[in-house]
């Protein structure tokens, strides 16, 4: 986690400070839980040295400022300059608030006050997690694949995560049963022989279609290909992607003698889009299972089920929360999630990078729908491009399209973003030698190196 820098579920304090303690508990609470790290900077880099007695003082006070008092578990956080006191929250069923009335949650780095509306919307979006530890009627012990039980555990290991001593203990612990044994929503979604028996709209169906819209030729059937996938939830991600491998175009193109494979969408923004339908469906919502529309010119990835909580498209990229957080934290202990809170933008670089317009989003009261067009406006980026930020992105697009760019270009582009902040940014791309600074003060501008 420290090899990060703080975002989502991580935040560097760099002193004991008893507000903007409060004010991290309340946002990982509200959340989906993260770690606070006293001692060290934005940078993680270390600060004073605070020791546990005023680390366990500052935390005393900090829960009295919270509404209810927040639940935190100490430990020990080992980094190059030492020993840190991390406490560590977990995702509350209680909506926070500090004292004052502030309900905060965790935006990128930063803790962000809710409004009146977003505070009614996370209250009813916590209330929804409670199904994936509902024991699911009829099902029994039996019902369980020990195989998936047992892959799960190699996969979880593999993460570096505890060992196991009981499974019984383990499937209690992370919802899938009750202390009897007895499968809940969570364990028969990801460990059942048969998921759709219980929950038929666990299920997924893939579509291939030959032109534009579903519709053929004289209004005929427009589809090629149509597939109807069960099983348990990661086996059904599996095959999916294995599907859409199938039926996506892969090219080649020649790098310093290298051969590169080219596929018609970027592989990790159609594996990101396929796990979070799979991750953030509301399952609750029957009768309508998880579709992936294929086009000639797109593919669209449509879940069952709103965003969550006080989620929005305008803060779908900064912002993170779960609706099933059980469920989320199994497919990233699978390997299928790469870091909580991190997929969208990610999605969205992957895209860009590719030469494609970023991925569309639309949602409606009872649907979300990610859509990729295979349609490349630019030549792909090439891959030492990655380490650059969003603005940076966008300026080495501009060049390359229109030749150049001045610093007044760039500020046009980031209208929010001050200018120092900018010059900065050209002046990196320089050192690394992506862009050729020509002239100087107000004639100046920048070409590709």
């Amino acid at each position: 986690m420290l090899k990060t820098k703080p975002g989502q579920q991580l935040a560097f304090l760099p002193d004991a400070d008893v507000e903007s303690l409060a004010e991290c508990l309340v946002a990982f609470a509200n959340g989906d839980g993260g770690m606070v790290v006293l001692g060290l900077d934005e940078h993680g880099q270390p600060g004073e040295t605070i020791w546990e007695e005023e680390a366990e003082g500052a935390l005393l006070e900090a829960a009295r400022l919270c509404s209810p008092p927040v639940p935190s578990q100490w430990q020990s956080v080992d980094v190059a300059g030492g020993t840190f006191v991390g406490i560590r929250v977990g995702r509350s069923k209680e909506l926070h608030s500090l004292r004052d009335g502030r309900v905060l949650v965790r935006s990128g780095s930063q803790n962000r006050i809710l409004s009146g509306g977003e505070v009614r919307d996370l209250s009813a979006g916590k209330n929804s997690a409670d199904f994936e530890r509902e024991v699911v009627p009829g099902a029994r012990h039996s019902d369980l694949d020990q195989e998936m039980i047992s892959e799960y555990l190699s996969k979880r290991e593999a993460r570096g995560s505890a060992q196991v001593t009981s499974i019984p203990e383990l499937l209690f612990e992370i919802g899938a049963t009750d202390r009897e044994g007895n499968p809940t929503t969570l364990g028969i979604l990801l460990f059942a022989l048969n998921p759709q028996a219980f929950f038929p709209q666990s299920g997924l169906v893939f579509v291939r279609f030959s032109g534009k819209d579903p519709r053929g030729e004289g209004g005929t059937v427009g589809y090629g290909r149509r597939d109807e996938l069960r099983g348990p939830l990661a086996r059904i991600i599996e095959r999916a992607w294995n599907i859409i491998y199938e039926e996506m175009k892969v090219g080649a193109s020649v790098n310093k003698l290298e051969r590169e494979e080219m596929t018609e969408y970027p592989r990790f923004a159609v594996r990101e889009a396929l796990v979070n339908a799979v991750a953030h469906r509301d399952y609750q919502i029957t009768g309508r299972r998880i579709e992936i529309r294929m086009y000639a010119d797109r593919m669209e990835i449509i879940s069952p089920g709103s965003l969550p909580g006080y989620m929005t498209l305008d803060n779908l990229v900064e912002e993170h929360f779960s609706r099933s957080p059980r469920l989320v934290n199994g497919l990233y202990q699978w390997g299928y999630i790469e870091e909580l809170g991190l997929g969208i933008d990610m999605m969205i670089e992957e895209m860009v990078q590719a030469g494609h317009a970023p991925p569309e989003f639309k949602v409606t009261p009872h649907s979300f729908m990610v859509s990729l067009s295979n349609k490349r406006e630019r030549a792909a980026l090439p891959t030492w491009t990655r380490s650059m930020n969003e603005r940076q992105t966008r300026a080495l697009s501009y060049v390359r399209e229109n030749g150049s760019i001045t610093n007044r270009e760039y500020r046009q582009l980031c209208v929010d973003v001050s200018g120092e902040t900018l010059r900065l940014d050209l002046a990196d791309l320089v050192e690394r030698g992506a862009l050729l600074k020509i002239g100087s003060k107000k004639g100046t501008y920048y070409i590709l190196k």
